[in-house]
């Protein structure tokens, strides 16, 4: 169905703040003491393969079963936020005069972002990815693409790399070795890095190295001040409702590296994560020329950027909320009790026009633990 172009939109919790002192506080400045070597390079292998293998798995599911997945509007939701982010970084890309636009997606998985570079109109992409199957499905996509685009529709050249970016120098394998990039873009990627600095460093100069004076370095990644947040402030060391459960070892003490985590959501993930500490990411970026020039937690992204009439419109049309009510006695995504809570207070108010557009609570509450962060390197 389709919403009014005015739609109302409506949270749950009103999206809360950052982290405060005393998350920070409990991110020790430490790092976790020297092990035997040989022990530690095989959990570090462990850790890739157990990444590569889970997404390797990961089946190819049509329009159809999408659809019908619980998590329905929260995917299109944070597809909605990375289209406006890609968006909005082109056209800055594009007002500092580049003319031809080159892009380095770090972890592009099975494609998901190749239409949001088609629609930005670049010119060269190049994706790079641990998990072999994805970055052949990914291919597949590009080709398929390529295939149905018409004569006066050209469509960017594209490399595929599979490669751990944590471990291997990425521009060794570049076809141009002369390549620069205005933008790298690292969606739900960068924390796997966290096992250690020198992989999370590595990740850092496969991102930031080859882009060009005045790039981008873009993405989005868990905010670990939330994370502690809600673990300290659960009786257990997990957390989580019915569409995703986060799972500690321990809590009180959260090194800088290493501070693994388990994340599962419904039948998307559900594989082991660390901590990005984010003043060391920021800190780290700066080895690379790069000053932050954005971190919003992804409810003050959405506030702002749903201001804008031409934002508002893509999110209709990426059906990035869920309507409520349905109409004609529809299912919501969930009978779930007290899902809808925040929406139907919302509804009771004076003037509000219906439907509203929104997120279950359970889904409020998993997509506001991720931020959005842009780095820009210094000319």
């Amino acid at each position: 169905m389709e919403l009014q172009s005015d739609m109302n939109t409506v949270k749950e919790g009103g999206g809360g703040g950052g982290g405060g002192g005393g998350q920070k506080a409990g991110m020790k400045r430490r790092h976790e003491e020297e092990e035997d070597d040989s022990h530690n390079k095989k959990l570090v292998n462990d850790h890739s393969v157990k990444v590569a293998s889970h997404y390797n798995s990961l089946q190819e599911v049509g329009l159809a079963a999408r659809s019908r997945s619980r998590i329905f509007f929260m995917r299109n939701f944070n597809n909605w936020l990375k289209s406006v982010l890609i968006g909005e970084i082109l056209e800055q890309v594009r007002g500092a005069g580049s003319q031809q636009v080159s892009v380095l997606d770090l972890g592009c998985g099975k494609g998901g972002d190749l239409l949001k570079w088609r629609r930005g109109g670049i010119n060269h992409l190049v994706c790079a990815d641990i998990a072999g199957v994805s970055v052949e499905q990914c291919q597949s996509r590009y080709e398929d693409m390529k295939k149905k685009s018409h004569a006066n529709d050209k469509i960017f050249s594209a490399q595929f790399i599979t490669a751990d970016c944590t471990k291997e120098v990425l521009s060794e394998k570049l076809d141009d070795p002369e390549l620069m990039f205005d933008i790298c873009s690292c969606q739900f990627v960068y924390h796997y890095s966290f096992e250690s600095e020198q992989k999370a460093d590595m990740m850092l100069r496969n991102a930031c190295k080859r882009l060009k004076p005045g790039g981008f370095f873009i993405g989005t990644t868990p905010d670990a001040f939330e994370l502690v947040k809600r673990l300290e402030a659960s009786d257990s060391l997990s957390f989580g409702n019915e569409v995703f459960k986060v799972s500690f070892q321990s809590k009180g003490s959260y090194p800088l590296f290493k501070c693994q985590y388990h994340f599962s959501l419904e039948d998307v993930v559900n594989v082991p994560e660390f901590l990005v500490y984010f003043p060391l990411f920021e800190h780290m970026a700066k080895r690379y020329n790069m000053r932050l020039v954005l971190k919003q937690r992804f409810s003050e992204f959405f506030e702002e950027k749903v201001k804008k009439e031409q934002h508002r419109s893509l999110m209709m049309k990426m059906m990035a909320l869920e309507p409520y009510p349905t109409e004609d006695g529809g299912q919501q995504a969930t009978d779930s009790r007290g899902e809808y809570c925040h929406a139907k207070e919302h509804c009771g108010r004076a003037g509000v026009k219906l439907p509203l557009g929104t997120l279950s609570r359970s889904e409020w509450e998993a997509t506001s633990i991720y931020l959005v962060f842009v780095f820009q390197k210094i000319s």
